[in-house]
């Protein structure tokens, strides 16, 4: 099962995903997508690791997360846009293969057994970005959310750390 949690920086996606796999597992999976490219970014990634305490198992995954020993998991993926990235590097900038290689991940993640709790950005609510390159990647987000929202059993859009639900799971 996806739940898709989106939002803009600082809105509280993360904290909100991490209760959230905290209230459905003692020992939830984190799995980080992402690859530290300056100090900042590593100071940034430290303060997530202090939020989470022992009870939280963590992996790295640039690319192929569903190869991960997650089966059967409870786990937050944190986060698109940074799993992203890393496909638009390696394609040389190319939206349709980055595009299709994530998508593939998405659905080898849905054939899994688990709760995959699926964490992105809203880039296409700011200003446009002001070069090519910025553009194709805020087009390529915009997809690929609009992908893992489909597929997600549950979408919510965090705004000011308050969830506003957009689609909610079916109960029995």
């Amino acid at each position: 099962m996806i739940i898709y949690i989106s939002g803009g920086v600082r809105s509280g996606k993360s904290s909100f995903a991490q209760q959230m796999a905290l209230s459905l597992s003692a020992n939830p999976v984190y799995v980080a997508t992402a690859k530290i490219w300056d100090e900042d970014f590593r100071k940034r990634v430290e303060r997530h690791q202090q939020e989470r305490g022992p009870e939280w198992i963590n992996f790295e995954g640039y690319q192929n997360v569903a190869d991960l020993p997650i089966e059967d998991k409870v786990v937050v993926i944190d986060c698109v846009t940074l799993w992203l990235t890393n496909f638009f590097m390696d394609f040389d900038n190319s939206i349709e293969k980055s595009l299709s290689a994530f998508k593939l991940e998405i659905d080898q993640l849905q054939n899994l057994p688990g709760t995959f709790i699926i964490i992105s950005n809203e880039l296409g609510m700011g200003l446009h970005a002001d070069n090519e390159v910025g553009r194709k990647f805020t087009d390529l987000q915009g997809w690929a959310n609009q992908y893992v929202a489909n597929q997600a059993e549950e979408a919510i859009f965090m705004v000011s750390g308050l969830p506003l639900y957009l689609k909610r799971r079916q109960s029995c």
